[in-house]
């Protein structure tokens, strides 16, 4: 099920450290556990592992964390031509230690993302493509990369490109911002077709504690179809003249990391497969059935430890969906 239009994730590529010791904070923690991290290249490794055809695009250090996310991404046939390698930055890690209450300890060393260029991207390359999702939780932090992220963004809207956008809030990234995480989110929503939410940052970006008066308000800034994502409840979706809860499927969760970025990659790899993506958003029913088919995946990688590993291919969807209908 090869699909020859490509998806562009632009964002972070960067290391998480999570400590494996049980309890304790960044101060006593001893062991660690090297994962790749970045919402956008979840997102590129569901699309490719789903069948369809990814690129990532952002900057890692020229060092051996840089390489060693380089060759997770290119194990799962994502194309990492637009990757660039950087001399004088040092990859980007972030270190994370689990509470007991719950309560996480987080050390952000931000680097070679940052600093991503405009002339540094394939502008050829983007013009190909037939979708561009920005969904990176750290591009709107810092110039320049937040100046390359927005004006990117909406230089391919007006190339009339298909713009999916995911604000990615991080609420230990955004400490003592979150005003200004608000007016950036916004500024992105203007621009996307498509827009993907938690329930979290739809109150936060929407400023309304109603689901309903928050995607209008999404809607009024500029979104033509939002998907509120609600864990195992399912996704709310709308295209501004019609919305519907979306069920997902039940499933013994273990790990929901990486969940909401299949849900993104799934929704993608399907509209790249249209001919034209934004005419799906006007049909609702196709809409659903799409919204659908992501939740599974979604519910699907939460039944397996690993953000990347944990997603399934186009087969093990359909196959999954049979043993539940077998089951009953």
């Amino acid at each position: 099920m090869k699909n020859n239009s490509s998806v562009i994730c632009i964002g972070e590529l960067l290391i998480d450290f999570f400590c494996t010791d049980v309890d304790m904070n960044l101060v006593q923690g001893q062991n660690f556990e090297k994962q790749a991290g970045g919402a956008p290249a979840n997102v590129c490794a569901a699309i490719v592992k789903l069948g369809g055809s990814a690129l990532f695009s952002g900057k890692v250090g020229n060092d051996p964390f840089g390489h060693f996310l380089k060759n997770i991404l290119e194990e799962v046939n994502v194309d990492t031509s637009m990757l660039v390698l950087d001399n004088e930055h040092p990859t980007t890690l972030a270190f994370v230690s689990l509470k007991a209450n719950g309560e996480r300890d987080f050390v952000f060393n931000r680097g070679a993302d940052a600093f991503l260029t405009e002339d540094e991207l394939d502008k050829e390359k983007i013009i190909e493509s037939s979708i561009l999702h920005f969904g990176s939780a750290t591009a709107l932090l810092n110039d320049p990369f937040q100046s390359t992220y927005l004006h990117v963004m909406q230089e391919a809207k007006d190339e009339g490109k298909f713009i999916s956008f995911d604000p990615n809030y991080r609420i230990d990234l955004w400490k003592g911002r979150r005003d200004q995480f608000v007016e950036l989110a916004q500024k992105g929503i203007a621009i996307a077709d498509f827009v993907k939410v938690s329930d979290e940052e739809l109150e936060i970006i929407s400023g309304m504690n109603d689901l309903s008066d928050g995607i209008e308000v999404l809607h009024q800034l500029g979104a033509l179809v939002v998907a509120v994502t609600l864990g195992k409840e399912g996704t709310m979706i709308s295209n501004g003249q019609n919305m519907e809860m979306v069920p997902s499927i039940k499933v013994d969760s273990i790990d929901s990391t990486g969940a909401g970025d299949a849900f993104v990659g799934a929704t993608l790899y399907q509209l790249a497969r249209a001919p034209e993506p934004k005419s799906v958003l006007k049909d609702f029913e196709q809409l659903k059935q799409i919204i659908f088919f992501s939740n599974k995946v979604g519910a699907m990688v939460c039944t397996k430890v690993g953000a990347i590993s944990a997603i399934p291919t186009h087969e093990e969807v359909i196959g999954f969906k049979d043993k539940l209908i077998n089951s009953y």
